[in-house]
């Protein structure tokens, strides 16, 4: 079935679809600065005897982001979990209304209500230039807790492109297709075009 509208809601799926590749690619550029801070961590512990205040800091930084910032990119790739035994066997129209209802009424509303709280909290914790009073380095943490609501927003532009895909399928029967799709083949990863 061809539809006139769909290279246009192609092109704005991809478009929305770049922002979560960008996203993924630059944060995936933490993983140096936390290894190097782990191994400079055990080399000096292990064989100078001269444990670091900061790596343990800077590690658990640098993880959360890359863990947190990661997500948006891991939707676009379809890398979160899905129950596929039953899905996978649904024609796309299907497929495409159950995610559509899912998406409006599980991932939209809390993820809504999770930017609003999140914003809350760093801006707080800015205003208040927090410090970790855990450790003894005592780094500032409002530029951890910032990653919270850039998360929420780079989840809820990625979560706009899965809806469009989703009413899409279950408009047409027809998945738009992803744009840097994954599969068993990929052996290798492509930096995003612009």
């Amino acid at each position: 079935m061809t539809d006139r509208s769909e290279p246009a809601l192609a092109r704005l799926v991809h478009i929305l679809d770049k922002a979560a590749l960008w996203s993924g690619w630059l944060v995936s550029w933490l993983i140096i600065p936390m290894v190097l801070a782990l191994v400079y961590e055990v080399v000096a512990r292990y064989f100078f005897n001269a444990p670091t205040v900061w790596a343990y800091d800077v590690t658990f930084i640098t993880y959360g982001t890359f863990f947190m910032l990661g997500s948006a990119y891991a939707l676009q790739r379809g890398g979160h979990i899905r129950t596929d035994s039953y899905y996978a066997q649904w024609s796309p129209s299907t497929q495409g209304m159950v995610d559509t209802i899912c998406y409006l009424f599980f991932f939209f509303p809390p993820l809504l209500i999770f930017l609003s709280v999140t914003w809350d909290f760093f801006w707080i914790s800015y205003l208040r230039d927090e410090r970790s009073v855990t450790s003894p380095w005592l780094p500032r943490i409002w530029p951890l807790k910032a990653v919270m609501p850039a998360t929420c927003a780079l989840l809820l532009i990625q979560g706009a492109a899965e809806l469009i895909r989703s009413v899409h399928a279950w408009r047409t029967g027809v998945w738009i297709a992803r744009f840097n799709p994954t599969s068993a083949s990929d052996r290798q990863e492509e930096r995003p075009s612009v």
